[in-house]
């Protein structure tokens, strides 16, 4: 398998005591989990994507906490978030069992052969949040996996295209432009949902992340989506009123969002700013869309 997460002799992960067991195959493992203190993270800068930037440690060398959130069972392949783990439904076990052999013969077409008995590398993170999208889509509303979706999304976006950094010319860079796209595809219902309460809120507040440092929650959501569709307006759709249409409702929210520009605790000036700057850009798009000297409001 390829390589990934240097280690220099020293622990930046544990196995948990208590042995998890898998509800659609039985079988039994013990979950890796990242230990965090002792200067294992050294944080860096927020990128515009809301991604914390880590630099590496001369002690544990680099440490990428997002390889870790998803629990994947060895066997089956099976993966989800912790909390809907050891919550199956009759419904989705089902469908879960059918789709083994797809899991495993779908993503070793794309990473090649993997084994989490391992201790996870970059390869397994990235292969995790594929595995917990495909297994989300058999899950029902009660666990909220639209919202899980569209976290995984991102992740798998951004750790693909770790990946491609550091295998370049073997195709991940595709991986990580699609992934952006099926966050897209996600974060617009997402927006819905948490406004209607369609998937229960209690489900995927708590992960909305997107990344593991700092949960953004409504506001991350608002955001990216603006931030995604603006970037990815044209593969959305080449529709140019469906593309106005876009960027205006984005536009409207981040608005909302940014307010005033007054920061809070609960809303720091960084999310404000970076609101305002992809405001101005939505609306500068959409005077070219238009043709007219003022957006449309």
């Amino acid at each position: 398998m390829l390589g990934g997460q240097k280690k220099i002799g020293r622990n930046i992960s544990f196995r948990s005591k208590d042995q998890s067991r898998c509800p659609v195959c039985n079988h039994t493992f013990t979950r890796e989990q990242l230990l965090t203190g002792g200067g294992r993270l050294i944080a860096g800068d927020l990128s515009v994507e809301l991604r914390r930037g880590y630099n590496e440690s001369r002690k544990f060398g680099r440490v990428i906490p997002l390889i870790y959130p998803v629990v994947v069972c060895p066997q089956c392949l099976f993966s989800s978030f912790q909390n809907d783990f050891n919550t199956v439904d009759a419904g989705a076990l089902d469908g879960l069992k059918r789709t083994t052999m797809n899991r495993r013969t779908g993503i070793e077409k794309i990473i090649g052969p993997i084994d989490y008995n391992e201790d996870r590398h970059l390869v397994h993170g990235a292969a995790s949040y594929l595995l917990a999208i495909d297994c989300y889509q058999h899950r029902g509303v009660d666990v909220a996996p639209t919202p899980k979706k569209a976290i995984c999304s991102m992740r798998a976006a951004w750790l693909f295209g770790d990946m491609n950094d550091e295998f370049p010319s073997m195709g991940f860079d595709k991986i990580r432009d699609f992934m952006y796209l099926k966050a897209v595809q996600y974060y617009r219902p997402v927006l819905e949902i948490m406004s209607r309460g369609t998937e229960p809120h209690d489900q995927f507040t708590s992960l909305l992340g997107p990344d593991t440092d700092k949960n953004w929650g409504f506001d991350g959501v608002i955001y990216l989506n603006g931030y995604l569709t603006y970037k990815y307006i044209d593969a959305i759709t080449k529709d140019q009123a469906k593309q106005i249409k876009y960027l205006d409702e984005a536009k409207r929210y981040l608005g909302k969002l940014y307010g005033m520009g007054k920061s809070s605790k609960s809303k720091p000036s960084i999310i404000i700013d970076l609101s305002k700057d992809l405001y101005d850009e939505i609306n500068g798009k959409l005077q070219l869309l238009t043709g007219q000297g003022e957006a449309v409001s």
